[in-house]
């Protein structure tokens, strides 16, 4: 584990990927777009500079040996209310959903452009400073740690819930860029008359009922 870009000027994030290839590609570029930047490569190391350091965000795998990016995912949301989101190359229907439940900021779909990495994270702890107390999140349940306060969705913010997990799962789908998936997303919005949150709820509805047995 190390640390990097230590100026803190854009905010601190957390990157844990047991891929050291992509955890130096993240770590690199968001150090280099100004963040501070911690980095584990395993989710015990990640809890542990978690509880020492209070990053703004964190920016999860999934699949990993050991603690899976869920179970640091849990942790982070009951016990420290820290933001978060998803580096993954799987967006099976199971998946999107545990994604959904623990109520990730956004969603982003490996292989990462870091070019799409760096607006997302900015846009995500420009809105954790403007919150104060917690960030937009997707599924609010009981368990939800009190520092993560639900925020009602604003479709004029492409990162507002339910949207940026209803992108990943187009991108996934599709092989689309984050762009591209956006902009489709929107278009099925208009062409059925409805918000974009509204339309991207629908979309990930859809995919959970998927996950349940026997559908």
């Amino acid at each position: 584990m190390s640390s990097a870009g230590t100026t803190a000027s854009k905010g601190k994030i957390l990157v844990v990927d047991d891929d050291r290839l992509v955890l130096a590609t993240v770590t690199h570029g968001l150090a280099q777009a100004g963040f501070e930047v911690i980095d584990a490569d395993n989710g015990d190391d990640a809890i542990l500079l978690a509880r020492e350091h209070r990053p703004d965000l964190a920016l999860l795998d999934i699949r990993m040996e050991g603690k899976s990016g869920f179970d640091v995912a849990d942790y982070l949301r009951e016990s420290l209310g820290t933001p978060f989101m998803f580096l993954s190359a799987f967006a099976d229907s199971a998946t999107v959903a545990r994604v959904r439940e623990l109520g990730a900021v956004a969603y982003l779909v490996k292989p990462l452009d870091i070019a799409q990495i760096v607006p997302t994270v900015e846009a995500a702890v420009a809105n954790v400073r403007k919150q104060g107390d917690g960030l937009a999140v997707l599924a609010a349940g009981p368990k939800l740690a009190p520092a993560v306060r639900p925020v009602a969705p604003a479709e004029s913010d492409p990162l507002a819930s339910p949207v940026p997990l209803a992108v990943g799962v187009l991108m996934h789908r599709y092989s689309l860029p984050r762009a591209e998936a956006l902009e489709r997303l929107r278009r099925l919005a208009q062409s059925d008359g409805r918000p974009l949150a509204v339309q991207a709820a629908a979309l990930l509805d859809a995919v959970e009922l998927l996950s349940r047995p026997g559908q």
